[in-house]
């Protein structure tokens, strides 16, 4: 079995790489600039809501009730966020692996037709809500068991995330809508349930999106590689 652990070794190496750098600058920027539109967004509406119930909130008290609700939001929103951010600019981290580790598989990469770009972002979109419409309400009777909430959302994120990470490298690459993923079903959870997981780490939340993305880069090449050894 190609080894996961070795594709996340080698897109943490690569970290120093400048094209990477540059990705993880611009997502890193437009994520928090995301956030602080949020928080000023949010600080307001409620404002704006308490003085319509008649009461005053001091600009102090009310920055810092926003400061709180927009950490909190984002504790709770940055994967969503980061990988949104993220899709923007995943074929440059893509391009920077596959430069370094894969040139040969570099100069195969086929033009994805707007349309299908399109319908892809459509049906991921499609997917991450249905699954966390189905999901919420046992996460709400899970809370009662003070982790439970938690193990389910990083469960449904690490099967989100897997096939979305995946999907990032194996469009450019695949001949036809029939041919199947090198990664399967139990890799593809791995991969995003490890992303995810990086992702409820300070520090490390900020670089989880990119390097789940080169992570992904290495697990699609090498599992192509060996199933044509």
């Amino acid at each position: 079995m190609v080894s996961l652990p070795a594709s996340f070794a080698r897109a943490f190496g690569q970290l120093g790489d400048p094209a990477i750098l540059r990705v993880l600058g611009k997502t890193l920027a437009i994520t928090l600039a995301v956030f602080a539109v949020l928080g000023l967004a949010l600080w307001y509406a409620l404002s704006s809501a308490i003085e319509g119930w008649g009461y005053s909130l001091g600009s102090e008290i009310g920055a810092l009730v926003a400061v709180l609700l927009t950490a909190l939001g984002g504790w709770l929103l940055f994967r969503l966020v980061a990988l949104f951010v993220l899709q923007f600019f995943a074929g440059e981290v893509v391009e920077a692996v596959e430069a370094r580790f894969y040139p040969e598989k570099a100069a195969q990469v086929r033009a994805i037709p707007i349309r299908e770009e399109m319908q892809h972002a459509a049906r991921g979109a499609l997917r991450a809500l249905a699954v966390n419409a189905i999901a919420l309400p046992f996460a709400l009777v899970l809370l009662v068991t003070g982790v439970g909430t938690a193990i389910l959302f990083w469960a449904v994120n690490g099967w989100l995330l897997g096939r979305e990470l995946q999907d990032m490298v194996w469009l450019r690459h695949r001949r036809s809508p029939d041919e199947k993923p090198p990664v399967g079903a139990l890799q593809r959870f791995l991969l995003g349930g490890a992303t995810a997981g990086l992702m409820f780490v300070p520090f490390l939340n900020l670089l989880a999106p990119v390097i789940g993305a080169a992570s992904a880069t290495h697990l699609v090449h090498r599992r192509r590689e060996a199933a044509s050894a």
